[in-house]
């Protein structure tokens, strides 16, 4: 079997375990460790290469930009646990109640507030899920529009910074960025910033919600009984200062944390402080925080963080046998050899990614298979922070993609016995598809994420 045959089955062979259910972590380490193992034996692998990984896990140790990740993963499970979800719903479903979808649209944008402040896919839909799906099913929403609406809401997080998603693909896309150009002989190679990557995602972000919410008002004209408005006798009147009361700290935490970054005041790393501090000073606010609850959350926060950067550790090593088979030599040589130059090769590997997110998580997408792709489409020619909004659209519809769709288990953890999984699947199919017109939209017109990082 020829080097590129050895790295092609150890990806396919990193398939298989994890379908089969083996921890992610520990299948990445384990099936690189194997294929190490075989290969060496054969004398097809050249063990010098796992020399290189107490630098790697050194270099990630290390990371300020990964610092990050715990900081914002608190801020998140902070608000979560403060219940600023439920005072966002119950004001703007008071306010929008009396329109046909208004409890939708209501619930896309407490999910859009709550993804400029949280970023967390997991808390979002299981708090919006167990306060709105009730509420929209009582009034006689549609199972499928509401658990669609749900889901989409929820999977907001990953594109609307500050996102996780957006932290980790920053820091792989900037390695990417500058091996690429290294490999064409730049030796002063230029950067991109998780920083870039924010301002890159904000429009599209705002953009694919008022896709959202449209589709919603369509939905509510075209079938009047799919999303009814309240009835008159149920409609609550909602104060200017109640509703204020209500969006006041996911807006200044949003402005704290982004508007630190636009205007240059602050590193992702230390906005990301900012917002862990801001959390905590709106659940004492709130009077939920104590110190039972805090220990709650730094537990929450220890567990998510460390599932990461295990995954992100057993990562490191697969890359390095993977190189040593030469599989980034075979996956450049593909990519470059496709009809079409850079528009082929960028279709494919957004195909690739797209069709993985059925059957694979975001995380493993982000340090597997962007770090093998990228540097081939960055050596193309094509704009990173264009390129690395088009990957985060991309896997959020991981998120709502059957069978395997975080969002979908989530929401059906909580979800009434009465909504059938099957309405959940049909519900999120047309989101699905709105996220794949965003996709196109971007592939158009490309300022669209590359303008606003231009102008500051």
């Amino acid at each position: 079997m020829s080097a590129g045959g050895w790295a092609l089955g150890m990806f396919l062979g990193l398939c298989a375990a994890l379908l089969i259910g083996y921890p992610v972590a520990f299948t990445l380490a384990g099936v690189a460790l194997i294929f190490a193992a075989l290969g060496s034996l054969l004398g097809v692998f050249d063990p010098v290469f796992l020399e290189a990984l107490p630098n790697r896990l050194f270099g990630i140790m290390g990371n300020a930009t990964l610092l990050a990740v715990p900081l914002f993963v608190f801020m998140g499970v902070m608000l979560e646990r403060a219940r600023i979800a439920e005072g966002l719903l119950q004001a703007l479903g008071a306010l929008f109640g009396g329109v046909r979808g208004g409890l939708a649209v209501s619930v896309l944008l407490v999910g859009a507030l709550l993804a400029a402040s949280t970023g967390i896919v997991g808390a979002t839909v299981v708090t919006m899920g167990l306060i709105s799906l009730p509420t929209m099913l009582r009034y006689g929403y549609d199972p499928g529009l509401a658990s669609g609406t749900l889901c989409a809401a929820g999977t907001l997080g990953q594109i609307i910074p500050p996102s996780i998603v957006l932290v980790l693909l920053g820091d792989v896309l900037g390695n990417a960025y500058q091996a690429a150009q290294l490999r064409q002989g730049n030796f002063t190679p230029q950067t991109v910033s998780v920083g870039d990557l924010f301002l890159g995602a904000l429009v599209p972000g705002l953009l694919l919600v008022s896709i959202y919410i449209a589709y919603i008002l369509w939905t509510a004209w075209r079938h009047p009984e799919s999303a009814p408005a309240l009835p008159v006798a149920e409609r609550q009147a909602v104060s200017a200062a109640s509703l204020w009361r209500a969006l006041i700290a996911p807006l200044l935490l949003m402005f704290a944390v982004l508007g630190s970054i636009l205007f240059g005041l602050a590193t992702p790393t230390e906005a990301a402080s900012v917002g862990a501090v801001g959390a905590i000073g709106f659940a004492f606010g709130n009077r939920q925080l104590s110190r039972s609850r805090l220990r709650e959350v730094a537990l929450s926060t220890v567990q998510i963080t460390s599932m990461v950067f295990a995954i992100l550790i057993g990562a490191a090593l697969f890359s390095l046998v993977f190189r040593g088979f030469g599989g980034d030599d075979a996956v450049h040589a593909a990519l470059t050899g496709l009809p079409g130059g850079k528009w082929g090769a960028l279709l494919a590997v957004n195909a690739m990614l797209f069709l993985l997110g059925f059957v694979i998580d975001f995380i493993e997408i982000i340090f597997v298979v962007v770090p093998i792709t990228a540097p081939t489409l960055l050596a193309l020619g094509i704009d990173p922070v264009w390129l690395g909004v088009l990957i985060a659209v991309n896997l959020q519809t991981s998120f709502l993609t059957p069978p395997f769709g975080f969002a979908l288990f989530y929401l059906r953890g909580v979800a009434p016995a009465s909504v059938r999984t099957s309405q959940i699947y049909r519900g999120v199919i047309p989101f699905i598809l709105i996220q794949l017109l965003l996709l196109l939209v971007l592939v158009a017109w490309p300022a669209l994420a590359t303008w606003l990082p231009t102008r500051f």
